[in-house]
């Protein structure tokens, strides 16, 4: 299947929503924890994957603010999830040349996940291959409103014209302010929205739904999403004839 791939219309961008680890680990008899380790092996081969075929950007919703409602003893699993993952998984970041990023209300966290995270962020910051980006701890209307916080502080104290408040300035503001929007949004799991993720940036994002639940989710069902997207005409406003 990566030989159909048109190598010269490579999403540049590719964000996930990694959904169905406690269903598929449900269906199999497991404990919902064990979904999300599972889940964390999707993360590895779809990053190799990325990687390889010469996406620039990943950006994976890793876990929303919403989340910190699901049962404490999950949420601990998660976090402790995740700084397992973050120590194991650095290794190989270095090896393949990948930096990693953060997006999200990172104060939250823990202070053993959030200072793993950190490290690995700081040890990958001049890796110049696929950039790896974690929405974590992260909501789409969290970030707008922080953002018009931002704003509001900057023209209340004179540093900002409000005439001067475009489109472009306040993409500025963001969390996701050195990162290009998405081309393409993969959604696993079965459901078909957004859940409060990169609301702005994909305003002319391709969407692409699967069944397939995350931990299942491989390097051909990746194929398979950016050949749908390479189906596709982008035309971001203009008529099919503009766009030709």
């Amino acid at each position: 299947m990566k030989e159909l791939i048109d190598k010269t219309n490579i999403p540049k961008h590719i964000a996930i929503i990694m959904d169905g680890n406690g269903r598929w680990a449900q269906k199999n008899g497991m404990e919902r924890y064990m979904g999300h380790q599972e889940g964390v092996v999707s993360v590895r081969k779809v990053v190799e994957t990325a990687a390889d075929i010469g996406v620039d950007y990943l950006t994976v919703y890793t876990f929303s603010i919403e989340n910190w409602n699901r049962p404490q003893a999950e949420v601990n699993s998660l976090m402790e999830l995740m700084v397992i993952a973050i120590r194991r998984e650095t290794p190989d970041l270095m090896k393949n040349n990948v930096r990693l990023q953060v997006i999200g209300d990172v104060d939250r966290l823990p202070e053993s996940t959030r200072k793993n995270l950190l490290e690995s962020i700081e040890q990958t910051k001049n890796n110049t291959g696929l950039t790896l980006v974690l929405a974590l701890s992260y909501s789409s209307r969290w970030e707008i409103v922080e953002a018009v916080k931002d704003i509001a502080k900057d023209v209340s104290s004179g540093q900002l014209d409000v005439n001067k408040i475009d489109e472009t300035l306040f993409s500025r503001y963001l969390k996701t302010k050195d990162i290009p929007d998405p081309d393409l949004l993969i959604r696993t799991g079965g459901e078909i929205r957004t859940s409060n993720y990169l609301l702005w940036q994909t305003a002319y994002t391709e969407f692409y739904f699967t069944d397939i639940y995350w931990p299942e989710f491989r390097e051909n069902d990746l194929y398979k999403a950016i050949l749908d997207y390479q189906s596709r005409q982008r035309r971001f406003g203009k008529t099919g004839e503009q766009v030709k």
